[in-house]
C-alpha cells in the first residue's frame, strides 16, 4: 500500500518559467524550487494548469520536471502532471517521470472529444501502466476539461492499486465529500479551488494543491496551521484576506499567471518571464495592479506575523 502521509498540507502548483525568448528557463526553475523550500511548503505539483502544460511540448515538460527533481533533491513531495491529449505522449511522460523517482504522477481526462467513462478509465489506466511503481492521482477540473469525474468512475479507478487519490478542482465542496467517502478510505483527496481552501479541508480534503499558493505561500501555510491547531476563526479570517488577493490577481487584462509572475518579480526578485501565447501577457495597467497586490500580500504576511 502506498504511503499517503507525504500527501499533506500545502502543495503549490508550479509555474512555467521562461527566459526572455519564451524558452524554458532552468535557472528560474531552480530558483522557484528553492523559494518553495525556504517557505516550508510540503510539496510541488509540476506541469499542471499553472505550469501551462497544454502549451508546452513533451520535451519541455521533461526538462522542467528533471530540473525540479534535481533541485528538490528529496526535500519535497513531487507530483508530476503528465496528461497530454493523446495516450502515447502521456505514457511517455509517465515513464520519464517514474525514471526520475517522482512521488506521483497525475492526469486530467482527455479534452475536446466527450468520451464515455470507459474510454476515460482506459486512458488513465494506460498512463498508470507506463509508471507501474508510481502513485497515480486523478485531476478533476470539469470547468476546463469539459468532463466531470463521477462517483462511479472514481470508484472504478480506485480498483487500480496505483490510484491513491484525486485532485478536485470543481467549485462544489460537496464533490470533495463525495470522493472522500468513496472506497475504503485509503486514498487522498486534494482541495483544488484556492478560494475554498478552508471549506474543502473542513469537509474532508487531506491537503491542498493550488495555483495561487506561490504568490503567498505563507498565508496558505498559516491557514493549514490553523486547521491543525483548531483555530477555525483565524483560518476563516485569513481565507477572506486571501480571497481578496485572488480577486485582484484575476482583475487584470492579462492572464492570472502573468499577474502572479509579476507579483513574484516584485516581491522576490525572481523573473519567471511572461506566459505563453495564446495566454494574454500583462498590460501597463496590470503592472500597476501587480504592485498594489504585492504590497497587499506583504501587508497580510506582516499582519499575521508570518
Amino acid at each position: 500500500m502506498a504511503k499517503l502521509d507525504k500527501y499533506t498540507g500545502v502543495i503549490p502548483a508550479f509555474y512555467a518559467c521562461y527566459d526572455g525568448e519564451g524558452k524554458i528557463n532552468r535557472s528560474a526553475v531552480r530558483q522557484m524550487v528553492d523559494y518553495y523550500i525556504d517557505r516550508g511548503v510540503n510539496g510541488l505539483y509540476v506541469n499542471g494548469s499553472s505550469g501551462e502544460c497544454i502549451y508546452l511540448t513533451v520535451e519541455e515538460r521533461k526538462r522542467i520536471i528533471e530540473t525540479v527533481v534535481d533541485q528538490a533533491d528529496g526535500r519535497l513531495t513531487i507530483i508530476n502532471h503528465v496528461a497530454c491529449n493523446n495516450t502515447a505522449d502521456s505514457m511517455e511522460l509517465a515513464r520519464h517521470a517514474e525514471s526520475l523517482g517522482v512521488d506521483a504522477i497525475a492526469s486530467i481526462p482527455p479534452i475536446y472529444f466527450h468520451l464515455p467513462e470507459e474510454a476515460i478509465a482506459d486512458y488513465w489506466n494506460d498512463i498508470s501502466s507506463a509508471a507501474p511503481h508510481t502513485d497515480f492521482i486523478i485531476y478533476n477540473i470539469p470547468q476546463l476539461a469539459g468532463v466531470a469525474l463521477s462517483r462511479d468512475l472514481y470508484l472504478k479507478m480506485l480498483e487500480n492499486p496505483r490510484v491513491i487519490g484525486v485532485k478536485n478542482s470543481s467549485m462544489a465542496p460537496y464533490d470533495i465529500q463525495i470522493f472522500k467517502t468513496c472506497g475504503k478510505g485509503d486514498h487522498v483527496v486534494f482541495n483544488g479551488p484556492d478560494e475554498q481552501f478552508i471549506a474543502g479541508r473542513v469537509i474532508g480534503a487531506d491537503a491542498g494543491i493550488g495555483g495561487t499558493y506561490g504568490a503567498m505561500p505563507e498565508l496558505f501555510i498559516a491557514m493549514n496551521d490553523c486547521l491543525r491547531t483548531g483555530n477555525l476563526s483565524l483560518a476563516v479570517e485569513i481565507q477572506n484576506v486571501v480571497n481578496g488577493i485572488i480577486e485582484e490577481l484575476c482583475a487584470g487584462r492579462g492572464n492570472m499567471y502573468a499577474m502572479i509572475k509579476e507579483v513574484l518579480r516584485i516581491k522576490e526578485g525572481i523573473d519567471l518571464g511572461s506566459v505563453r501565447r495564446p495566454l494574454a501577457p500583462l498590460t501597463g495597467e496590470d503592472r500597476e495592479l501587480a504592485k498594489k497586490t504585492a504590497a497587499r500580500i506583504e501587508e497580510a504576511v506582516a499582519r499575521y506575523g508570518l
